[in-house]
């Protein structure tokens, strides 16, 4: 049986899938890469590790496959950052990923100049989004821009070691902050405004764009067969929304992944007047979403886990602890921001706390505060999605963090609401399932996506919000409410 291939550029690791055309997972690979931390504040990656790590990973999927014929390749990525090349189309230097803060202190100026032209593009500039970390390029390391030929987002970078072209998609080019999302275009009179260098933007295609061909060099690299149609692809957020199936309103979704996101699709763009949400192009050309997006969900946990040591405390032994604590922690808080926060606080000086500490308190109640603070912080979105128009009555649970039975069911306790999810063990893969269909697309094997959602999963396993639950959570939600604005001007003054 014929297969599509996905490739799936996260964060912390590249997840490759191979789907087979009844929507079975045949294979999946993984490898990991480091985020580099030069100093704080900043947030780099090598994209020579995203292709070494990408090497790996299609070899593991295919060999776990058992070597299927691959119809097509379609990719997804991680969001905001890019890397820029040079003339010879080799990084200049570590790209800089949408954790990066260093433009922090420049997002003041970014707005005056732009002014209300911002909500063309639906978002505010944000630390670490390609608007802001280009612009302190140029102010800081104008040198770089001069010598740079353009920019690619993470997973067009390896768009181009596949095909050999360069290029982006409209719903990874939404994501920069300097794209007109209603246009889907370019705001090429923004660019010129913040006098940015316009030739280096790459062309902005729809995500089923044959793209190109995988290349006889990089075929011999992936062990694949060279001439395979490629895809443009999207970013992960569209990429796993069509990997659950998510086109229409009103059904969206709750992804905690080294982030934490809030998705719901759009047929109209749909605008938040005070910028604490994000309005993007989906993959489909006549889709939009509204997100609502934190910087750092399952990152914390991870931080916590490395700060307790990796070897004596797995993640299922801090779920074990976590789960012996009751709601709300005996009085202990946990603020997420450990690498400032984008939704709806729109903060990059934020800094997480854990506010509350007691003798009484150990690792099992810092477990489950930090749980609970990343749950609290995705609830504080939904209800400012609320506040702009959005209808979510239930929502589907996506990422590896909610494959945790106990975060799941805080999550649905804390938020109110049912998570769905289907009932096969890859509900953490859709973004990588998404990648493979968006390429099935392009490469002729579906008409559209009204056929290639056909492979999506039935939602027929719930995660029901326990009301005794619902109820003792809301005084530490109100806790959690308060901390932000008592802590604000703090926050900013340790950053002076």
């Amino acid at each position: 049986m014929s297969s599509l291939l996905g490739i799936d550029l996260g964060t912390s690791s590249v997840k490759v899938v191979v789907l087979a055309l009844d929507g079975s997972i045949r294979g999946i690979g993984s490898a990991d890469y480091p985020i580099l931390t030069p100093s704080i504040g900043c947030a780099e990656q090598d994209p020579e590790e995203w292709w070494r790590a990408t090497v790996i990973a299609v070899r593991q999927a295919m060999h776990q496959a058992g070597h299927p014929d691959i119809s097509s390749i379609g990719f997804s990525g991680q969001m905001h950052g890019f890397s820029l090349l040079g003339r010879d189309r080799k990084p200049l230097s570590p790209a800089i990923i949408w954790a990066d803060q260093r433009s922090a202190d420049l997002l003041p100026e970014i707005e005056s100049i732009v002014g209300p032209d911002l909500q063309k593009c639906g978002t505010a500039p944000a630390a670490g989004f390609l608007i802001s970390t280009l612009f302190w390029l140029q102010r800081h390391q104008p040198e770089l821009l001069d010598r740079a030929l353009i920019l690619l987002m993470p997973k067009d970078y390896i768009r181009l070691k596949i095909t050999g072209e360069l290029g982006t998609d409209e719903s990874d080019a939404s994501a920069t902050g300097i794209f007109d999302v209603k246009q889907r275009t370019w705001a090429d009179d923004l660019i010129s405004r913040l006098n940015l260098p316009r030739s280096i933007f790459p062309v902005a295609e729809e995500s089923t764009h044959l793209a190109g061909q995988l290349t006889k060099e990089a075929g011999a690299e992936l062990g694949l067969v060279p001439g395979l149609p490629v895809s443009a692809g999207s970013s992960d957020q569209p990429a796993q929304a069509v990997g659950n199936g998510l086109i229409d309103p009103p059904l969206g979704s709750v992804t905690i992944g080294t982030g934490g996101q809030v998705f719901v699709p759009l047929k109209q763009p749909l605008l938040d007047p005070k910028l604490r949400l994000h309005t993007f192009c989906h993959a489909p050309r006549v889709r939009w979403y509204l997100l609502g997006a934190m910087l750092s969900a399952g990152m914390a946990l991870r931080w916590f886990r490395a700060i307790l040591g990796n070897e004596r405390f797995s993640y299922a032994e801090l779920d074990r602890l976590a789960g012996e604590i009751e709601p709300g922690c005996e009085g202990l808080t946990f603020l997420p921001y450990i690498v400032g926060e984008r939704s709806p606080i729109m903060d990059p000086r934020a800094r997480g706390s854990f506010v509350g500490l007691a003798l009484r308190h150990g690792p099992a109640h810092m477990a489950r505060a930090l749980l609970e603070g990343v749950v609290f912080a995705l609830r504080q979105i939904i209800e400012t999605m609320e506040d702009c128009g959005a209808y979510l009555p239930k929502m589907v649970a996506s990422g590896n963090g909610l494959g945790s039975p106990l975060w799941r069911q805080m999550l649905a306790d804390v938020i109110n609401r049912p998570l769905c999810q289907g009932h096969d063990a890859y509900a953490a893969e859709r973004a990588g399932v998404g990648a493979a269909m968006i390429g099935g697309i392009g490469g002729g094997v579906f008409k559209g996506y009204e056929e290639a959602r056909t492979l999506a999963p039935v939602f027929d396993v719930t995660t029901a919000p326990n009301p005794d639950r619902v109820d003792q959570y809301e005084a530490a939600y109100r806790r959690f409410l308060d901390l932000y604005p008592r802590l604000k001007s703090w926050f900013r003054k340790k950053s002076e």
